[in-house]
């Protein structure tokens, strides 16, 4: 009713609290008619949403790694933490709505999320109208196969923008400031899903980082043509300015001599362009089948992957290695060595998808990776709302909390290795810098604030509660800007 009073007045009640909140310049918004109206037709060169304010102080949170019933003002310079002081409740006389200092009200403050491992041009598919056909009925991975390259065969501009944008502003709005996207590289999407996510990169620059992945989900040595095709378009796309990385799926081909052409391929490709590796791996549950991982050791070390200072290399999914005997284990560690590799765990994927006739599942137990093995390790969200992953959300979170369970990892220190998977540890298995949960001065101002809840004694003073019970409520900034 108010809203329709000032509006008769010719006072837009939205625009004028959206100046209260955030001052002269709006949050970001995704454009509604870009989400609801699936066959809209938005520029091909989308102007860059504004940034929201820069801040130089969050006032009265709690942070992670100090007593839940004290409180800390943090200075933010140049996109990092200055300093942190004990909160001086001074410090909010005269405070005003759309200054630069943001009073958090007691808000637990933590370290910004990251999707190590995101696929940015397969999101939405099920629930997108465009795609309504294309429903799940067996859940096997050769339909979900099937149905993802009827889906490629009708991808456009407007829907891999349309898509992506959505995916990467609900990240945001969860926490996100980084990922790492995959985009497929092959005969039937040629470079679509490339040029749209490099668009989805520039417009998000300053608010998320994304890192582009081309990637070769189909065969590169086998097929009709053997995978010339692929391999042509994986060339070609490697030399592009924006390309973070290269990627391929060994296990897709015919037989064990071309997953090793893949293997030694795709890391070739990888040195001779400067880029980082990501590598889908051994993404089955049977004992009988030896794993590839052994060969990607061999391959990395011949092409001298430990002098490749930053350039690293991560392996994702690798549910046979859940079969492993401690020897192998350890093997592993020592085969490793100080190669920069690292390994991604897809839980709501491989749960759903790495299934034997007898009801085995298989997905890492990433926090055993950490603690007991040493190795450098994260999980990440994989697939949003497509045959692969028809469940679940792009919150990180989730998946942390799914952990819980899944590893039974229930304690203060199981909770905050699960929260950095999700976040510290993501965000350096793929090469980026970033805060740690001891919040030291000199590290990245970016962060999640979460939020006071409405019933007061159910605001989140710890990780363990965020993780246990993710909340809705936050807020993220980037790089000392509030991004979401």
């Amino acid at each position: 009713m108010a809203g329709a009073y000032l509006a008769a007045a010719g006072i837009n009640l939205d625009e004028e609290m959206s100046k209260i909140q955030f001052g002269a310049s709006p949050p970001p918004q995704q454009s509604s008619s870009l989400l609801d109206a699936p066959h809209a037709s938005p520029s091909s060169s989308t102007p860059r949403a504004p940034l929201s304010r820069a801040l130089t102080k969050v006032l009265g949170v709690r942070l992670p790694r100090k007593p839940p019933k004290t409180f800390w003002d943090v200075s933010i310079s140049e996109g990092m933490i200055e300093s942190i002081t004990p909160h001086s409740p001074a410090a909010r006389l005269g405070l005003r709505p759309n200054s630069s200092v943001l009073d958090a009200h007691e808000a637990l403050l933590a370290p910004s999320l990251c999707h190590a491992h995101i696929h940015l041009d397969k999101a939405f598919l099920l629930s997108d109208p465009k795609f309504s056909d294309l429903e799940v009925t067996d859940g096997s991975f050769e339909e979900a196969m099937t149905l993802t390259t009827a889906a490629k065969e009708r991808f456009d501009e407007e829907d891999l923008l349309r898509r992506g944008r959505a995916l990467v502003s609900e990240s945001l709005a969860f926490g996100v400031t980084a990922m790492r996207a995959f985009v497929e590289v092959d005969g039937t999407v040629g470079m679509k899903d490339l040029d749209a996510g490099l668009k989805l990169k520039a417009e998000f620059e300053g608010r998320c980082e994304i890192q582009i992945i081309a990637f070769a989900q189909l065969a590169l040595f086998s097929g009709s043509d053997g995978g010339n095709e692929v391999r042509r378009l994986m060339g070609e796309a490697a030399g592009r300015e924006g390309v973070d990385g290269v990627g391929s799926t060994p296990y897709v081909e015919e037989d064990g001599e071309r997953e090793g052409a893949n293997l030694r391929w795709i890391s070739d490709l990888a040195v001779e362009h400067g880029k980082m590796l990501d590598l889908h791996m051994d993404y089955h549950v049977d004992v009988e089948k030896q794993p590839l991982v052994w060969d990607a050791l061999e391959v990395l070390r011949e092409a001298d992957w430990d002098g490749r200072r930053g350039k690293g290399v991560c392996m994702g999914h690798c549910t046979r290695l859940t079969l492993f005997v401690e020897s192998e284990w350890t093997r592993l560690r020592e085969e490793i060595g100080s190669m920069p590799v690292s390994f991604v765990g897809l839980p709501t994927s491989d749960l759903y998808m790495m299934r034997t006739e007898d009801g085995r599942r298989g997905t890492l137990n990433v926090p055993d990776m950490i603690e007991k093995y040493g190795l450098q390790a994260a999980v990440a969200v994989n697939n949003v709302g497509n045959a692969f992953t028809p469940q679940g959300s792009s919150d990180p979170l989730s998946v942390a909390s799914l952990g819980v369970g899944l590893y039974q990892a229930g304690t203060k220190k199981d909770a905050d290795v699960l929260y950095e998977c999700v976040s510290s540890r993501a965000k350096e298995i793929i090469g980026l810098a970033h805060s740690s949960l001891d919040l030291n001065p000199g590290e990245p101002a970016d962060f999640v604030l979460y939020e006071r809840e409405e019933v007061a004694w159910r605001t989140k003073k710890s990780i363990a509660e965020v993780v246990y019970d993710p909340t809705s409520r936050r807020r993220t900034i980037k790089s000392g800007r509030l991004v979401a």
